[in-house]
């Protein structure tokens, strides 16, 4: 059924040994520990007919398939037999045009990115996290010719997930009650950012220091509160590391986002000279292991909002969810999330954000000078452009790199210590972006998202935020709110928190499968997380 398997590091192949014995095929693991990145090519006699997709339905290989590692790993051969994976860890790959091979990849290229902002000018760069798998359990491919097993990611059995992360950035004391019991009257609940310390260029900016008996009622309603920095404006260099080292967490909460160029966040430590050591140590003393740094799969939209349904993050998506606002906002939000997300080149999105600014510039003085800066960042910004809109019938259905893997969650280690890392969508727009359709999709899927929010925002070119003039909710986006709680209160979706959902995904992580000499899977370790059989 098989005939052999190879590993490949750094795009060297090497045949590596294994048994195949009552039913499993077994890798001794210990040939693979020191490796951060690389892949196992498994050749079958049998061409793969069937893969478990990540809404569990089975699909053809018409496309290029991939199980992340919050997805079935399940494989049928022409010869009906079932292949199932002993473990979720890593990433499994086909290709529709090599239909004998199965890879199982761990750590490839976009899988699990962390943003790293580096010099005085906040270059952005993108790296694969720090991997170290576990491989005290070896690595087995389970043969089946009676059944295969899946498991549900979501603690309401096989549901779709829905999960708010709100960023405090414009948040004050009258809209955080109005926030709170908006969300309290419809029972969802937000992991809401916030604030420690008030040093803010805003008076009224919200923060525990001067609001804690306010937030304090967020996490009496069943919120989760979660670090967003610390200040909202970034302090002189000293002062920000004494209030990194000296912070006194008011309650224990494991969760992080990332805000502003503060120096002591995930995204800029090293380039303040923060010591791996020193960062690592200071968040896990506190209890701080979750984190958010600055990556979104992309925008939601109508007919966007699956973070685990690559097919959601292409142009051709994104293009059919705006093509029915007006021409001018249509063709601002496609330029700016072809930039943002299908090229996600930090040297255009720079040149995209100077072309804003030196455009103002250029309209009220102008100047010789000012006018060649606007031309130069034009140029280096419409040429792509223009590139990809002459070629859009080989491009629209290109994934966005960032949204290739569905990296909801992964592992990073700084230090010999062990941080997950979520990765959002994002979400500004509650109009199209949660309505009834977007909804009912995800609830069909069994799909997920987090989204990464705001939901204070005042600014009016912000086309369906929550709140109105005097923090009335806007009528349209409080029914599409209402539809998600209906839905919610049906268990056709669950609403966790970040950290409920972390403590969910590293139970599914543990799950062990097995096979008896009568070619039945089962797992074979005690565990809460609902299974069931795969037909």
């Amino acid at each position: 059924m098989i005939n052999k398997v190879k590993i490949v590091v750094d795009n060297s192949k090497t045949d590596i040994d294994f048994n195949l014995l009552n039913n499993k095929l077994v890798i001794n693991s210990a040939l693979l520990s020191s490796n951060n990145s690389f892949d196992i090519e498994f050749y079958f006699n049998f061409k793969i007919a069937s893969f478990r997709n990540h809404d569990y339905t089975w699909v053809d290989l018409s496309v290029d398939r991939t199980a992340t590692s919050f997805s079935p790993k399940i494989i049928k051969l022409e010869n009906l037999n079932y292949i199932q994976a002993n473990s979720h860890i890593g990433i499994w790959e086909v290709n529709k045009s090599n239909p004998y091979v199965l890879l199982w990849r761990f750590n490839p290229e976009y899988s699990s990115p962390i943003t790293k902002y580096s010099n005085p000018n906040n270059s952005k760069i993108i790296e694969n996290a720090n991997s170290k798998f576990d491989f005290s359990q070896n690595l087995e491919l389970l043969f089946s010719n009676k059944n295969a097993l899946e498991i549900s990611r979501s603690k309401i059995p096989f549901s779709a997930i829905a999960c708010f992360t709100d960023h405090c950035d414009f948040d004050t004391l009258n809209n955080l009650k109005a926030q709170r019991l908006f969300f309290k009257a419809l029972k969802i609940k937000i992991s809401k950012g916030f604030f420690i310390n008030h040093f803010s260029k805003r008076n009224d900016n919200a923060s525990w220091q001067n609001d804690s008996e306010e937030l304090a009622k967020w996490k009496d309603d069943g919120h989760e509160l979660c670090y967003h920095s610390l200040s909202q404006s970034i302090k002189s260099d000293v002062d920000s590391k004494k209030d990194f080292l000296n912070f006194n967490p008011p309650f224990e909460t494991p969760t992080w986002i990332d805000h502003g160029y503060q120096p002591y966040n995930l995204s800029t430590y090293q380039k303040n000279d923060y010591s791996s050591d020193f960062f690592s140590h200071t968040f896990y003393n506190k209890k701080i292991t979750t984190f958010w740094n600055y990556l979104d799969s992309g925008t939601a939209t109508t007919g966007v909002i699956n973070q685990l349904n690559t097919s959601d993050f292409t142009l051709k998506s994104f293009y059919n969810g705006v093509k029915n606002k007006p021409f001018k906002k249509r063709i601002s939000l496609l330029i700016k999330n072809t930039i943002v997300h299908f090229f996600a080149n930090e040297i255009i999105i720079k040149k995209y954000a100077s072309l804003a600014s030196s455009f103002k510039i250029v309209t009220k003085t102008l100047n010789f000078k000012n006018l060649i800066t606007f031309l130069k960042n034009l140029s280096s910004v419409s040429i792509p452009l223009i590139k990809t809109l002459f070629y859009w019938n080989s491009n629209k259905n290109k994934v966005y790199k960032y949204a290739k893997y569905s990296p909801v969650f992964f592992e990073h280690i700084i230090d010999n210590k062990n941080f997950i890392i979520f990765q959002t969508i994002e979400l500004i727009d509650f109009i199209c972006g949660i309505d009834k359709n977007n909804i009912d999709k995800l609830i069909k899927e069994n799909g997920l998202f987090i989204a990464h929010t705001y939901f204070s925002v005042p600014m009016n070119y912000h086309d369906g935020r929550i709140f109105l003039e005097n923090e009335s909710i806007n009528p349209k986006v409080k029914e599409n709110f209402k539809y998600l709680s209906q839905k919610i209160e049906e268990n056709t979706i669950w609403n966790p928190t970040i950290n409920e959902m972390v403590n969910q995904y590293k139970e599914f992580q543990k799950v062990i499968f097995d096979c008896d000499e009568n070619g039945f899977i089962f797992i074979k370790n005690t565990t809460s997380i609902t299974q069931r059989n795969v037909t």
